[in-house]
């Protein structure tokens, strides 16, 4: 069986840098991995996306339409770009950052700005996380993209050990306690989520 998970964003967030933590976390739990990205424009803050396959044979980096298990989002509506890859019994890990594309802070088409009530309509299950205030409650904000990774961990059967792997094999020595801490703050702080049910938000 295949697990897929897509990672969302716009550029200068980090998704590759999560991606790439997720993709090493796999291998090192003993799965075989494929990856996809697609940048899309990333240097001037356009669409990010990553997809990450691990299984006992992945033959594909493509994930299909309606099957990831879990999609994280570092941006509001990025996160319903990517609605599509999500099966109907997936969860979305959507952080709760608005950035404004410049079509839209130029006059051009609105930006939806929902709160998470309004999100939470389009998706089986939402974790709407604060992870930017997570992130600076450890004195960087940088590291929101690991907080959103640690709170994603939740819903993949992958274990912690192999996280920890994952991030050391990714990121520079002098930023991996850092790194491990915001990683453990996503996966254990509740504090910084809310989790809706479609069929508890639909009544």
């Amino acid at each position: 069986m295949t697990t897929s998970i897509v990672l969302a964003g716009v550029g200068g967030q980090g998704i590759l840098l999560a991606s790439e933590i997720a993709a090493r976390t796999a291998v090192a739990a003993g799965f075989d991995v494929k990856t996809n990205e697609v940048h899309g424009m990333a240097q001037r803050g356009g669409s990010v996306i990553a997809q990450i396959r691990y299984g006992g044979n992945v033959f594909s980096p493509l994930v299909p339409r309606k099957t990831a298990k879990i999609l994280g989002s570092l941006e509001r509506i990025e996160g319903l770009r990517c609605l599509d890859y999500l099966a109907d019994d997936g969860t979305a890990v959507v952080s709760d950052q608005k950035i404004v594309p410049i079509t839209s802070s130029g006059g051009g088409t609105p930006y939806p700005d929902w709160d998470a009530a309004e999100l939470s309509k389009y998706f089986p299950q939402l974790v709407y996380l604060r992870a930017v205030e997570a992130a600076a409650a450890l004195g960087n904000v940088k590291v929101s993209n690991i907080v959103l990774l640690g709170a994603v961990s939740l819903y993949l059967d992958l274990p912690e050990s192999a996280w920890m792997t994952g991030i050391e094999k990714s990121v520079k020595e002098k930023w991996i306690d850092l790194n491990i801490q915001a990683f453990r703050t996503g996966r254990n702080n509740e504090q910084y989520r809310r989790i809706f049910c479609r069929s508890l938000t639909n009544g």
